[in-house]
């Protein structure tokens, strides 16, 4: 029996895929989430026999269990702080306020776990030109890891969101491969009629007359300038664009549906609800876009789950990677 640490947990994707591809071989011991609804949502989800910790940087290391797996989906806040300090180095723990990456780092320090798995945004890699990310790499190497990353597309992996993330898996040096192979692509065939309810959706998730007016106009202002900014509308043959957790992820994914036909409104609106079928997708769309099973449980209104899942992972790849993962823990040993 493997066991693992959830840290910055959100909803738990990135538990979920490690689950899928390790079964009962692995053990969740210790999470970590600081966001109240989150919790609400992850212990609607997995069932655990201690309380959620809440923030990580008020957490010794000393105080979480022994495990073998660190999961860590870390926010990418403060990065900019680390990447201007020229004696990290040398004490990477005495950076450990200015991002939460190194309370990764120094809980790993303490446990030596087996593996390292963190995801991030895209970006990150090239962030303050490249100096954040090699600060990260040379820290895993100090603490006795060998890391090894890559960028993955969700789209190739059987949900259709054009997200691109990077995946750093970091073994530790005992039983660390000479070389690592991230997952290819699974699936690349799903489209966002594949993912769309199956029943005509309730009327609230339709736009009205005067906030299509609204969008319109601001995509004018921007095009004027040059810009791409705006909502789109996108075919229902292809892919979604990423979803994120601010406003304009629902607005830049807009589809039409054309099945509902009782345009009552049933929330306070401005105008009427447009004729041409044009809504947003619905929490249940986003999950599936993040391959989160339809018997995941929703316990929060709409406005918390599109935060949710905008935040989270896609959980198809978080466990394309770890059945690579587990290939390499099954031949060099899990002692």
């Amino acid at each position: 029996m493997l066991k693992s640490i959830d840290l910055f947990a959100g909803i738990g994707g990135i538990r979920l895929g490690f689950e899928n591809a390790f079964g009962d071989e692995l053990k969740t011991v210790f999470v970590s989430e600081w966001d109240e609804y989150a919790q609400k949502t992850y212990k609607a989800n997995f069932h655990t026999d201690f309380e959620i910790a809440g923030d990580i940087t008020k957490i010794k290391e000393t105080d979480i269990p022994d495990f073998d797996i660190c999961l860590a989906g870390f926010p990418c806040q403060a990065f900019s702080l680390a990447g201007q300090r020229k004696g990290f180095k040398d004490d990477y723990k005495g950076m450990s306020r200015g991002t939460l990456f190194f309370d990764v780092a120094r809980i790993c320090a303490e446990k030596k776990p087996k593996v390292i798995f963190c995801e991030n945004v895209k970006g990150l890699t090239i962030h303050d030109k490249g100096r954040t990310f090699e600060i990260i790499t040379e820290t895993l190497k100090e603490i006795g890891y060998t890391p090894f990353e890559q960028i993955l597309n969700s789209r190739n992996f059987g949900v259709p969101q054009n997200r691109e993330r990077i995946y750093i898996v970091a073994f530790r040096n005992d039983i660390a491969p000479k070389e690592f192979i991230f997952p290819a692509k699974t699936d690349d065939t799903k489209r966002i009629r594949d993912i769309m309810e199956e029943n005509p959706v309730p009327a609230k998730y339709y736009l009205s007359t005067c906030y299509m007016d609204t969008l319109i106009r601001h995509k004018e202002r921007h095009a004027a300038k040059g810009h791409g900014f705006g909502y789109e509308i996108r075919d229902l043959d292809d892919v979604s664009g990423a979803i994120i957790c601010g406003g304009m992820g629902r607005e830049r994914n807009l589809i039409i549906d054309k099945r509902q036909t009782n345009l009552t409104p049933t929330t306070h609106i401005k105008g009427e609800i447009n004729k041409d079928g044009i809504r947003k997708m619905t929490p249940r769309e986003w999950a599936r876009l993040q391959g989160f099973p339809d018997d995941y449980k929703f316990v929060l209104a709409d406005v918390h789950l599109y935060k949710q899942f905008g935040n989270s992972v896609t959980v198809p790849v978080i466990q394309a990677i770890a059945e690579k993962i587990k290939e390499v823990l099954d031949k060099n040993g899990r002692d």
